[in-house]
Order: structure tokens, then sequence, then C-alpha cells
């Protein structure tokens, strides 16, 4: 067997260097992101965090909300009618209107020999 020296040594050695930036970016001490001035300890209790507005007030749609809105409600639609109108195209359709064809031919045949 090989010695694993080298092994140990390669992984002390990666170790070693990738220590100080885990610490460093996983919370070395310094000010994070997430508790900087500006951000709450706990939240609120409401949903997504907002207070509700005072009585007698609606809440002020954001740029993002009217386009997302639209397009999925015509997304929907245009999916709605797209699929409900596919034409049919699987295999037992197929097959039931060729059986049809040749029960048809063979009827119109024995009408035509007797």
């Amino acid at each position: 067997m090989p010695p694993f020296k080298p092994f140990a040594t390669a992984a002390n050695t990666l170790r070693a260097r990738l220590t100080p930036s885990l610490r460093t970016r996983g919370g070395g001490g310094g000010p994070s992101r997430w508790t900087t001035p500006g951000h709450e300890e706990r939240p609120k209790g409401f949903a997504f965090n907002r207070t509700p507005e005072p009585a007698g007030q609606s809440r002020k749609w954001e740029d993002w909300e009217l386009p997302c809105y639209l397009t999925s409600f015509l997304t929907v639609v245009i999916l709605g009618v797209g699929l409900s109108a596919k034409p049919d195209l699987t295999i037992e359709t197929w097959a039931h209107q060729k059986a049809l064809e040749r029960l048809e031919s063979e009827a119109s045949q024995r009408a035509n020999s007797d």
C-alpha cells in the first residue's frame, strides 16, 4: 500500500488555506448584511413582515406587480385556449378512425355485391 503521508499533507495544506476564508465569510465577528442598522432583530408577525395599512387606506402596488399579474393571467388564458383546441393525435384515435373506415368500406362492398 502507498503511504498516506502525501495525502495527509495535501489535506492539511488545503484545510489551512480554506479555514481563514470560511471564518471571514461565515460571520467572522464583523458586521453582517443581516444585522446592519435598518434590519430588525425579530419579524413583526405579519405576512411578508409588513405592518397593515391604517384603516381606510389601501396598499399601493409595487412596480413589478401589474406586469407580473397581467403576464400570469394572459399565460393562463393562452394555455387554456391553446390546450383545449389542440388536435387529438393519439394512436387510439387514429386506430378508431381507421377501423371505422374499414367497417364502412366492408359495408359498402357487401351492399354492392348483393
